[in-house]
């Protein structure tokens, strides 16, 4: 009767156990943490990306949507004195945002850099869209 006077879960403290613990953890409130600047006319999207290396992280824009994806593979392993495996970890994770910068933006307006863990964007507050030119078709 104590127990259930203390909203006592079985399931609860079972998974706090070590064993249900992710070695990687990473929940989606500690990674891409991410501020917007506005300054001189632009915007500066500055991401945090700890642990992630530039080759990881792509940046895509289509229909007007900016996205930032990082993804990453790591394993992790023990091994005793004479080289025998004894503990392996391994993970898989992807994570991405997106953001709706417009349709007038294009790919070469947005500067990129990535350093120290830290991704930097900038691309202009207002473009200006520009009129596709009519092509000739060459009729044979």
């Amino acid at each position: 009767m104590l127990l259930a006077n203390r909203n006592y879960d079985l399931f609860d403290e079972m998974f706090r156990d070590p064993f249900f613990t992710r070695p990687f953890e990473n929940s989606s409130s500690q990674i891409m943490k991410t501020d917007i600047h506005e300054k001189d006319g632009n915007y500066l999207v500055e991401m945090e990306l700890p642990g992630y290396r530039k080759e990881d992280i792509k940046a895509d824009l289509k229909d007007g949507y900016l996205t930032i994806t990082a993804h990453k593979n790591e394993t992790k392993e023990e091994k005793d004195a004479r080289g025998n495996c004894i503990h392996k970890e391994r993970y898989t994770g992807t994570c991405n945002r997106s953001f709706y910068v417009g349709d007038a933006l294009t790919q070469e307006d947005i500067k990129a850099a990535f350093n120290d863990g830290m991704l930097r964007l900038q691309f202009p507050k207002e473009v200006q869209k520009q009129e596709e030119q009519p092509r000739l078709i060459t009729i044979e």
